[in-house]
């Protein structure tokens, strides 16, 4: 996993007193479901209420809007991360399609705040790295027993699927079956008879 750079700074701030870290965390579930509803411009007064928290605490606790954008996104992407490691008993395709499962998820519903993240920044490649880290093993162990093909890279997998996220579908039934036809061409092909 990452743990250098940024994504290391960012959990840096987290407070070590009980009281200050639940108001921490507090914040952080709150941003996340207050950035899920209302994207980006969600207003900081309203995660704060969302908290229990005054503004000040947000405040002290995320200086800037970006400060906070940058916490709820890592702490994302490490819940993302430490899932590959739940799916470890599970058969190489499944826990792949599983993970992969997770990933599109967790893209679908942070896409305004990677949107707010500079795409060149520390905090975005280290969050990127994190989730190679995860995810590659999970790949390579899929193709070595068979599952999936040999000619194609981790990285072409994510740029399938974060391609599909960008659609819109009218209904998530709709995106799951998109997805399946996806995950269906990590397939080895079919040898002619």
């Amino acid at each position: 996993m990452a743990s250098a750079g940024q994504t290391s700074d960012v959990f840096a701030r987290r407070p070590k007193r009980a009281d200050a870290r639940r108001n921490y965390e507090s914040l952080i579930a709150a941003a996340r479901e207050a950035f899920a509803e209302n994207g980006a411009s969600a207003s900081l007064e309203e995660v704060a209420r969302r908290a229990g928290v005054g503004i000040g605490t947000l405040y002290r606790n995320f200086p800037t809007r970006q400060a906070l954008f940058e916490a709820v996104y890592v702490e994302e992407v490490r819940a993302l991360s430490r899932s590959a490691a739940d799916l470890a008993d599970l058969p190489p395709w499944d826990a792949l399609v599983a993970w992969l499962h997770r990933f599109v998820g967790y893209v679908a519903t942070k896409r305004a705040l990677a949107e707010e993240l500079l795409h060149d920044s520390e905090v975005f490649r280290s969050c990127r790295t994190e989730i190679y880290t995860a995810g590659e093993p999970l790949m390579r162990r899929a193709q070595a027993s068979g599952a999936v093909r040999a000619d194609i890279s981790f990285d072409d997998v994510v740029r399938l699927l974060s391609g599909l996220t960008m659609a819109q579908f009218p209904e998530p039934e709709q995106r799951e079956r998109v997805l399946g036809v996806a995950l269906d061409g990590l397939r080895p092909p079919a040898t002619p008879r």
